[in-house]
């Protein structure tokens, strides 16, 4: 095999008694065989899942220390080292971190090229038989530099002229990743001593984007598949799973992309059955390898969250922020869920002081973050004294100064939270009803706390309680609004309660009042999507259908339109419905 040339780093003295014990077996070889002016393949991927180890245990700057003297020269402890920069950015959201990860994965791409055969792609089956271990390696290094520079332009310019780049991007990496399958799959492929290695790059990008473009609604996809793309779902699945469990070094990566999946996507954007045995199933070797694991704890708390064990959930998100203080930015992540587990529990306070550290650490999203803050001091009866000593009107009247713009466009979640906050311009407002439990729903919340009957009675207890104000309330141009929305909820509540007969009427009244609603008129189709998952339940298919698709085609221009046609999607794919049989119904 050809060498894989690295610059030894400098002589170092070795390390205290005391610090051996932090050094494996596998460092303490590479560290030898590293003074010699030539370093193979392998010995570099055995330092770079050194490094990946360093970083699952928390330990990200010694991580970082691994990777850095190699950078110029490895293609594997560049593109790691690029990589780890790129979830740093996407955590902390600054501008000169984002810009150094982008300039660093740039640095990764251009050192990969160097490993790359001159000629043509992989498409011809005579230039993939010619190529050596090394050059198919950086083949796959190459694409998954181009697909994470792609996902850093997205955030990084709001430019259309950036959009362009970016598919350009994504769509050369696609087809790498297409190409190396292909061939790894033929008789021709000759399997290398790191081939395990190749294959699972290669079954975490085809996984991935398999995956990722199944969950576009099909009028999306069509233009996708024209472009030469196609998503799916259960073969990237598989192919992510095969990826997850073996002793690769993008086991990690094919590991978080389905824990993100089956924990977060199936609920945000899906119909609300997130795959829990799957993501314990995951977990448990990463748990055990890695105890104290920040990442692992994170979604840990996130699979009890989901099982609507809430105090376990709590206890692991809290023991996620003690167990590293490098990073500050897995703790928001953690603040984040902590604050919807003192949701579901309806303690307001504790909410909202998760909510204002993240409006004083995060920069994900600070309008999001205050509405919360001011949401969650709206629920506390008006006698009882405001933490800090803040006030919910004052709050909600920052929040539409306080927009930012990702890629150009505001998050759908900040307009809907500037637009409900518009109330409370005037001299006057007109207070929202229930807005911690509205954006619950937005966050498939409700779905959360099914399987715990106490916590779906106290936010019953919540909703009549303030459809009695209402009642009792002087007439509003946003009264039908506010109520529509607590049918909606209450609907929401029975159902949870299997009280399927009196969720269905909530629903229909929402949409029997569709020429009464003023503002808020996302209500409208979210409740057919929500009679529609009802009738699922009850096997009333075709009754689900022709709801699912008046929901889709009869609205449009709403908040959080895309959302609800992820979620229409999702629903018309659990129920294997053909776009034939679905516009039949119409």
């Amino acid at each position: 095999m050809r060498a894989y040339t690295a610059t030894p780093p400098p002589p170092s003295s070795p390390p205290p008694p005391s610090h051996f014990s932090h050094i494996s077996l596998v460092h303490l070889c590479t560290h030898l065989c590293c003074s010699s002016s030539e370093m193979t393949l392998k010995a570099c991927l055995d330092e770079c899942m050194e490094a990946l180890d360093l970083f699952l245990n928390n330990h990200f700057n010694e991580s970082l220390e691994r990777l850095r003297p190699r950078v110029q020269e490895s293609m594997y402890h560049a593109l790691i080292y690029a990589t780890v920069l790129e979830m740093q950015a996407m955590m902390t959201f600054q501008h000169d971190d984002i810009t150094n990860a982008g300039n660093t994965m740039k640095s990764a791409q251009e050192v990969c090229q160097r490993f790359r055969r001159k000629s043509q792609g992989l498409a011809n089956k005579s230039v993939g038989e010619s190529l050596s271990e090394v050059q198919l390696h950086a083949e796959v290094c190459y694409a998954e530099c181009q697909l994470q520079r792609a996902a850093l332009t997205f955030l990084q310019d709001e430019s259309m002229v950036s959009f362009i780049k970016g598919g350009i991007k994504v769509r050369n990496s696609y087809m790498i990743y297409k190409d190396l399958h292909n061939f790894i799959k033929s008789y021709s492929c000759v399997k290398g001593p790191s081939h395990i290695h190749l294959e699972g790059g290669i079954s975490f990008g085809v996984g991935a984007f398999n995956l990722t473009l199944s969950l576009f609604p099909p009028r999306i996809l069509k233009m996708l598949e024209f472009a030469g793309f196609s998503g799916d779902k259960e073969y990237g699945l598989s192919l992510l799973c095969d990826g997850a469990t073996g002793m690769n070094l993008r086991s990690m990566l094919c590991a978080l992309l389905l824990l993100c999946y089956h924990t977060f996507l199936t609920f945000v954007l899906g119909t609300g059955e997130g795959e829990v045995s799957e993501a314990e199933r995951l977990l448990k070797p990463f748990r055990l390898r890695y105890p104290r694991g920040a990442i692992f704890l994170f979604f840990a708390g996130r699979t009890e969250e989901i099982k609507g064990n809430i105090d376990e959930a709590v206890a692991l998100f809290e023991e996620g922020c003690k167990a590293q203080q490098t990073w500050k930015q897995f703790h928001h992540m953690c603040y984040w869920e902590l604050m919807w587990c003192f949701t579901f529990k309806r303690a307001w306070k504790m909410a909202y002081f998760y909510a204002d550290l993240l409006s004083q650490e995060s920069r994900w999203s600070k309008a999001m973050y205050v509405y919360m803050k001011a949401a969650y001091l709206s629920m506390l009866p008006e006698e009882e004294a405001r933490p800090f000593g803040e006030n919910e009107v004052e709050l909600f009247r920052q929040v539409p100064t306080l927009k930012q713009k990702i890629a150009g466009k505001s998050p759908p979640t900040e307009k809907f939270a500037i637009r409900k906050a518009r109330r409370y311009k005037s001299s006057n407002p007109v207070r929202l009803p229930v807005p911690v439990l509205e954006m619950m729903y937005m966050w498939n919340g409700f779905s959360m706390i099914s399987k715990r009957p106490e916590l779906t009675e106290g936010m019953m207890q919540t909703l009549v309680e303030a459809e009695r104000t209402l009642l009792e309330s002087p007439e509003h141009e946003y009264l039908m609004d506010d109520r529509c929305l607590i049918h909606m909820l209450k609907g929401l509540c029975f159902k949870n309660q299997a009280i399927l007969q009196a969720a269905e009427e909530c629903f229909n009244k929402v949409c029997s009042s569709e020429k009464k609603i003023k503002f808020d008129h996302y209500l409208v189709p979210n409740a057919l999507v929500e009679l529609s998952l009802l009738y699922i339940d009850q096997g009333r298919r075709d009754a689900a259908i022709k709801i699912l698709h008046k929901a889709k085609h009869n609205y449009k221009d709403y908040s959080m339109e895309s959302r609800t046609l992820f979620r229409i999607h999702a629903a018309l794919a659990k129920l294997k419905a053909d776009p034939e049989e679905e516009d039949s119904q119409m």
